[in-house]
């Protein structure tokens, strides 16, 4: 018996798993991988619904890892989908609804290939699915609980690979070898509230927040290093929150996103870039606060086994030659990188987020097969 990967997809759509909700989606993985022979715990923590199923052996030194989430963003206006966002409808070449392809069938894919590999030819070594339901969420209590609970009961991978969508165009194009790290800076500048006609009176602290954000914007943090393209910075909100026209408000906010390669930290990157708040507060004399925080560390798994054994399996099934990249914004892989080697690889992902987004019903189980042939190739 074969495990149909479009069917298994539908059925995952079908759940209405919009971030924090389980919408039955890991409690029908678990009942289908449990049948497979797989031992299934679910580590929820704090309101978050996950999944981890091993088979074979725990802690063998052989252990393949894949790593994915059930959870999907909101689907914005019912009105302006097409179709049913949770309705999985197919129109002959593509499957819609919300997580088609961000990233149900990519867990479809690998869920079905370690089912069928496991009952067919089984290894000798462990399968480890470690599914979360918190990855476009905070990410808190998703893969992080996941990981945090495979460390204190002794589980572990050996190599990991996310099943995110990755090419931009063609099935096949991309592996993902790592990723940006991302934080963000929330300033506020404190001056004197006055009536704009008498502005000694006050102090203003719009021109101070413009100062600063002027200068962030002009940094040139670095210029790329081998394999990530420059780091960027963009300040994203600026306000005052003032509603009169005549008045000097006391304050001014503003918001600044880092997507930075491995030539930072985010230690450093901060220590640079209060270095720049405080010398706007002492040219300006008004008072600027902060508060950072960091979705993620940048990090690499330098090109060699796990990159290879994926890029052979990819070709061999697209006939593509996959590049290495790091491009895109976060995923699960950023925690995953403490735990073991880990890339990733999946779908082409441009209707991901978006109203009707879809799927390329044939890519389901191309991706499958990739899948499979990697397992085949690394228990080989």
């Amino acid at each position: 018996m074969t495990t149909d990967a479009v069917a298994l997809t539908a059925d995952l759509i079908r759940c209405p798993s919009v971030t924090p909700e389980e919408g039955g989606a890991l409690q029908m993985l678990e009942a289908r991988l449990s049948e497979a022979g797989f031992c299934c715990t679910r580590v929820d923590r704090e309101g978050i619904s996950n999944l981890f199923a091993r088979w074979g052996e725990k802690g063998h030194a052989q252990t393949f890892g894949f790593n994915g989430h059930t959870d999907v963003v909101p689907i914005g206006q019912r009105t302006d989908w097409q179709f049913d966002p949770f309705g999985a409808t197919r129109d002959g070449v593509f499957m819609y609804g919300r997580g088609a392809v961000d990233m149900k069938s990519g867990v479809a894919a690998f869920a079905a290939a370690a089912m069928d590999f496991v009952r067919d030819t089984p290894p000798e070594g462990a399968v480890v699915l470690a599914i979360t339901g918190d990855e476009e969420g905070d990410a808190h209590h998703g893969t992080r609980a996941l990981l945090d609970w495979m460390q204190t009961n002794g589980e572990a991978m050996s190599v990991c690979l996310v099943g995110e969508p990755t090419c931009p165009e063609t099935m096949g194009e991309m592996i993902k070898i790592g990723r940006r790290g991302s934080m963000t800076f929330y300033f506020e500048a404190t001056g004197v509230q006055g009536h704009s006609a008498y502005p000694h009176r006050a102090k203003n602290p719009v021109p101070a927040m413009a100062k600063l954000v002027d200068r962030l914007s002009k940094l040139e943090l670095d210029t790329g290093t081998d394999h990530f393209d420059a780091s960027t910075l963009a300040v994203t909100t600026f306000d005052t929150g003032n509603p009169a026209n005549n008045v000097i408000p006391a304050s001014c906010r503003a918001t600044v996103n880092v997507r930075f390669n491995d030539a930072h930290t985010s230690a450093s990157l901060t220590a640079m870039i209060l270095n720049e708040a405080e010398a706007v507060a002492a040219e300006t004399g008004v008072k600027i606060t902060h508060r950072v925080s960091v979705s993620g560390e940048s990090f690499l798994t330098p090109p060699g086994a796990l990159s290879d054994l994926v890029a052979a399996a990819v070709e061999a099934e697209t006939g593509v030659m996959p590049v290495l990249s790091t491009s895109g914004g976060t995923s699960d892989a950023r925690f995953v990188k403490d735990h073991c080697p880990v890339v990733e690889f999946g779908l082409v992902g441009k209707s991901m987020h978006q109203v009707d987004e879809r799927v390329e019903v044939a890519q389901i189980p191309q991706l499958k097969a990739i899948y499979s042939r990697i397992l085949r190739d690394y228990f080989s």
